[in-house]
C-alpha cells in the first residue's frame, strides 16, 4: 500500500524491522553524542569555583537537569545493551519497538536538560527573569520542532 506521498516500499516483515532498526540506530547516534557532552559538562559544574554562587532556585534547577540529563544517556543508550542481550534472540520486533519508546522519552527528558542549562546560564550571565524567559523559550522551540511540526505531517494510515 502507497503512503499519503505515493511512495510503496515490497519489503518482508523482517526487511521491515531491519530498516526501522538501523533507521533508529542512526538516529540515537546523533543524540548520543549530545547529551553524552551535555552529561559530562553538567556533572563538571559542581567542582567549579562559581558553582556556589547559585541560591537554592537554581540549584534546584541544576538538579532537574541533571537528572533529566543522565535519564536521557539512560534512555538513548539503551537500545544498544538491549540488542547485545537480545542478539540471535529473534527478537527484532520487541527490540524495535522498546527502542522507539527509549528514544522518544530520551528525547523528551534531553530537551528538558537543555531548557534546564538555558536557564542556568541565562541566570548566571543575565537575571532570573531572562532565565526563565530563555528556558521557557528552549521549551517551547523543542516542543514545536522535535514534537508538533513532526506530529503535524502524520496522518493515520502511515506505514512504518
Amino acid at each position: 500500500m502507497a503512503g499519503p506521498d505515493g511512495y510503496h516500499r515490497d519489503e518482508t516483515e523482517a526487511q521491515r524491522l531491519d530498516r526501522n532498526w538501523s533507521s533508529l540506530l542512526q538516529e540515537l547516534r546523533v543524540a548520543q553524542t549530545g547529551v553524552q557532552l551535555l552529561t559530562g559538562f553538567l556533572l563538571i559544574l559542581p567542582f567549579t569555583d562559581h558553582f556556589s554562587d547559585l541560591d537554592g532556585v537554581m540549584r534546584t534547577v541544576y538538579l532537574v537537569t541533571v537528572a533529566c540529563s543522565i535519564g536521557a544517556t539512560v534512555l538513548l543508550i539503551a537500545p544498544v545493551s538491549m540488542h547485545r542481550l537480545l542478539f540471535r534472540r529473534h527478537r527484532m520486533r520487541t527490540l524495535v519497538s522498546t527502542a522507539h519508546s527509549f528514544a522518544i522519552t530520551g528525547t523528551l527528558l534531553l530537551g528538558v536538560a537543555l531548557a534546564g542549562v538555558a536557564t542556568i546560564i541565562f541566570d548566571a550571565v543575565a537575571d532570573r527573569v531572562a532565565a526563565w524567559i530563555a528556558g521557557g523559550g528552549v521549551l517551547v522551540a523543542l516542543i514545536v520542532f522535535w514534537y508538533l511540526v513532526p506530529l503535524q505531517h502524520r496522518t493515520p494510515h502511515d506505514a512504518s
